[in-house]
């Protein structure tokens, strides 16, 4: 049995924590030790701190890229066990870049904040809102059914499209959105990359046919491609091959 090296105690005192003091007070938390905790709890909490704020956009205060990846992970883990309905909505602010050109970064930064706060009431709390880049924001909606998915994709571009953004005291701008959107193949571990393509390819369309619309790639079995099903299919034994989800159902 190999033996294992003796523990180094940790000196907490040698550890360099004011840059992770300063991010914990600059997001209105305590980053002082509070009466009564031990260093141990001391680190932890701040150690908890630094981990919700890497998955939080600064901006926006909305969950982040490497957030929205999580989740999408585990999404794509639930349908393929469950076969669970899960839309993905991509959005973009429509002639964003106009609004910087013109009004200065400081107004794009309000209209994104703006714009965020509004799509967190328009989803219910289930549902992961997320900044993807730029102007660019994410929707994972799981537990939804495709009338469900237009129904709510509809809100969202028309509840943007009528919301006043006040960017300066004497200045209130009005934005569009165009989605796209994909719903994840059921019963099958598709990847991320996959489901986000098929998602950016209705935005693409929304964009381009003009802007201010929804597109969704609605379910359906030819939207599953040769590489997803490869990825179903590859780590199955072809000479006991199991009942479909579907005859389980039907025997239920």
């Amino acid at each position: 049995m190999t033996s294992q090296p003796p523990a180094i105690p940790v000196d907490l005192h040698a550890l360099r924590l004011d840059d992770a003091r300063a991010l914990l007070a600059h997001d209105a938390q305590d980053g002082d030790r509070q009466a009564g905790e031990s260093a141990l709890d001391y680190l932890q909490r701040l150690i908890d701190g630094l981990c919700e704020l890497s998955l939080r956009d600064p901006l926006t205060g909305l969950g982040n890229r490497r957030h929205f990846h999580g989740v999408l992970g585990r999404s794509i883990e639930a349908v393929a066990r469950t076969g669970d309905s899960v839309l993905l909505l991509l959005l973009d602010i429509d002639r964003f870049k106009s609004i910087n050109d013109t009004h200065g970064h400081l107004a794009g930064d309000q209209v994104l904040r703006t714009i965020a706060a509004c799509l967190t009431r328009c989803v219910r709390p289930v549902d992961t809102v997320a900044r993807y880049g730029g102007e660019e924001f994410a929707i994972i909606l799981p537990h939804c059914r495709p009338a469900f998915g237009q129904v709510v994709a509809e809100r969202i571009r028309e509840t943007i499209a009528a919301l006043p953004i006040a960017v300066a005291p004497m200045l209130t701008l009005q934005v569009t959105v165009s989605i796209g959107g994909a719903f994840a193949p059921e019963w099958v571990r598709s990847t991320a990359d996959l489901w986000i393509e098929r998602a950016d390819q209705q935005l693409y369309r929304a964009k381009t046919d003009g802007r201010n619309r929804i597109y969704l790639d609605q379910p359906r079995e030819s939207a599953v491609s040769a590489e997803e099903k490869g990825l179903l299919f590859s780590q199955l034994d072809l000479e006991h091959p199991p009942q479909s989800a579907a005859s389980d159902r039907a025997n239920a």
